[in-house]
């Protein structure tokens, strides 16, 4: 194994500067694609499971509610039990995934602790320098992402979670940049990744760009 690796070695010191930073660029590449894969993918699944229940929730209460308006036009009485059994069950089952909602809320990392965990993670890893970092507006899991080019996100309905994004630029060596990832992976409580974005500088510098976030029950969101 090392004298493979001292092999390999010696085939990189040959190449050109170009040469070597076309084989960076794709190594960098390709371990992307594999935390895209093994990290990224199954957190966008969950989190894409939770926008689907809380929108049947919703088509149910607003199909429920024209129901119970429509009667109520014909009749100057309450509603009658049915409509009222209805209603209840959708009650029930609103309680029910605010249960579950907390319970993942606790399993993440609070708002107001994204940037300090960010930045403590970044002090121990030593080697990298952070270029900027700086909060995105709030916005309800069913609303469209929000577009930091022309700083707008949709509006929707009363919402039930709130997602609380970071974005964070470093740079530094690939290799740094990849135990800096696994560090955020393997913290006790989840962040969870909405994009990685990397920039080739001069060899062997990248410029790392990283939007991660949270979600919580509560609208409010400290700025950095």
């Amino acid at each position: 194994m090392t004298a493979r690796l001292v092999a390999l070695g010696n085939k990189i010191d040959a190449l050109s500067l170009r040469e070597r930073a076309m084989v960076f660029v794709a190594a960098a590449a390709a371990i992307l694609f594999v935390v895209y894969s093994l990290m990224l993918g199954p957190l966008f699944a969950k989190e894409q499971a939770l926008r689907t229940q809380i929108a049947q929730v919703r088509n149910n209460i607003s199909g429920i509610d024209g129901e119970i308006s429509a009667k109520l036009s014909g009749f100057s009485m309450d509603p009658d039990a049915p409509n009222r059994t209805r209603l209840a069950a959708v009650k029930a089952d609103i309680d029910s995934l605010g249960g579950k909602l907390r319970a993942l809320e606790q399993g993440l990392v609070a708002p107001e602790k994204i940037a300090p965990l960010l930045e403590a993670i970044l002090a121990a890893n030593g080697r990298l320098t952070l270029v900027s970092m700086k909060t995105l507006p709030a916005t309800a899991v069913a609303e469209a992402s929000y577009n930091p080019a022309s700083g707008a996100a949709a509006t929707g309905g009363a919402a039930l979670l709130y997602r609380h994004a970071v974005q964070v630029t470093v740079r530094g060596n690939y290799l740094d940049m990849i135990n800096y990832m696994n560090a955020l992976e393997t913290m006790p409580t989840q962040l969870l990744w909405s994009s990685a974005a990397l920039d080739v500088e001069e060899y062997p510098n990248s410029r790392l760009t990283l939007t991660l976030h949270t979600l919580s029950l509560d609208r409010k969101w400290m700025k950095l």
